[in-house]
């Protein structure tokens, strides 16, 4: 396994490719894609180009290109809106980039994953909040003095540590089952954690939700408030900008590994993955914790960030939102997932002004996309040739009947 993108196949051999590697041009030279290029090159040209992307990144708060229709405060008017959107597009990167280790490399349809973005979110509420029925109980229990609550530093590692825990309960007993029924399954668990988040009102607060979830401690100004607490918004997509870049650092390292060579074959045939003494099991059961902790994270941010909660803001139609960020932007491909959280987090807001019209025209879009684009905006460069290969037999098929 060789490729770049987390190895070869048989099928793409000498005479079977027909991707980008295969054309040649001038001088019989192969014409590579920006991909291809960008791998080729010496680290001496990369860093320069990667610095200015992330001094851009920083920088966007402060160009406010998003013109809403209207200003909803005058403290708004400074940019405060757009660097909401910001930090929503980030958070909603940092799903995709999770959501991406379970189909995009391991080849398994979660459409419940909203469940584990919910669990990082009621996870920092209920530990966190002085106001929850949780830290409540504990007051009562253990004698705590009133207003104590858990510090939001100790609520990442509970957070991760749910998620990791429902990850497995939920894979443990499913991952043997494969494609539609897998995917059913999933849902299913999607549904059943915002049942719960309504239902168990003694422990999650009900429909009402919770309130008063702490933000990350912060230096603190001449006014006495917080870092995170002010009305500096774009500090929030900063510190979610952190985290995003951290989170695609590992995941790339991890994707090089032997566990993502594992993902890749278990993705393209489990059977023979099997047969060549892959642990599929093992491995799905891993892609399936490792996106659980990640949607975790995002939606303890998110969460953090809203200072509130509540069962409404988890419905199953968020996760088909997060599995057409993968589909649209590139399965596999982590630029391109992280292109489609952008444009599915970016166009609606951006296109506010159409009122009603605008879910028919973010459906118009989804199926133009998937009719003209099936590999995605931003392919991976594997995915792209098997699509190619494919339609090339198709037409071989064709002129030869």
């Amino acid at each position: 396994m060789s490729d770049s993108d987390g190895g070869g196949s048989s099928d793409f051999g000498a005479g079977r490719l027909r991707g980008p590697m295969s054309r040649t041009g001038w001088l019989g030279l192969p014409h590579l894609g920006i991909g291809d290029r960008w791998q080729r090159a010496p680290i001496w040209m990369k860093l320069p180009v990667v610095l200015a992307v992330v001094s851009f990144c920083f920088y966007l708060p402060f160009l406010n290109i998003l013109p809403f229709a209207q200003v909803r405060t005058d403290l708004s008017a400074a940019g405060t809106d757009w660097s909401s959107v910001l930090f929503l597009i980030v958070v909603y990167m940092i799903v995709a980039v999770g959501l991406n280790v379970v189909i995009g490399l391991a080849g398994l349809l979660d459409l419940g994953y909203v469940g584990f973005y919910a669990l990082g979110a009621y996870s920092v509420a209920l530990f966190g909040s002085s106001s929850s029925p949780v830290t409540i109980s504990l007051q009562e229990k253990l004698g705590f003095s009133e207003g104590w609550a858990v510090p939001f530093a100790a609520c990442i590692p509970l957070a991760i540590a749910f998620a990791l825990v429902a990850g497995v309960i939920l894979g443990a007993p499913t991952l043997r089952l494969r494609g539609d029924y897998l995917a059913i399954v999933t849902m299913g668990f999607g549904e059943i954690i915002r049942i719960i988040l309504r239902n168990a009102t003694d422990v999650t607060g009900g429909p009402k939700g919770v309130i008063g979830i702490p933000k990350p401690p912060g230096p603190v100004d001449a006014d006495g408030r917080d870092f995170f607490n002010g009305l500096d918004v774009h500090r929030w997509y900063w510190l979610a900008l952190i985290v995003l870049f951290l989170l695609m650092f590992l995941v790339r390292r991890l994707e090089n590994s032997r566990v993502g060579r594992s993902w890749l074959a278990i993705r393209e045939d489990e059977d023979a993955a099997r047969i060549m003494g892959v642990n599929a099991f093992k491995f799905k059961l891993w892609a399936f914790a490792i996106g659980a902790m990640l949607g975790a994270i995002a939606g303890l941010l998110f969460a953090s960030k809203q200072g509130v909660v509540e069962p409404n803001g988890f419905k199953l139609n968020l996760s088909f939102l997060f599995v057409a960020m993968v589909v649209i932007g590139g399965s596999g491909n982590m630029m391109g997932v992280l292109f489609g959280a952008f444009l599915i987090t970016y166009l609606p807001e951006r296109f506010r002004f159409l009122d009603q019209w605008r879910p028919f025209g973010f459906g118009v879009a989804l199926v133009a996309v998937m009719v003209l684009r099936p590999q995605g905006l931003i392919p991976n460069r594997r995915r792209a040739r098997e699509l190619e290969d494919r339609k090339a037999e198709a037409e071989e098929a064709a002129v030869d009947v």
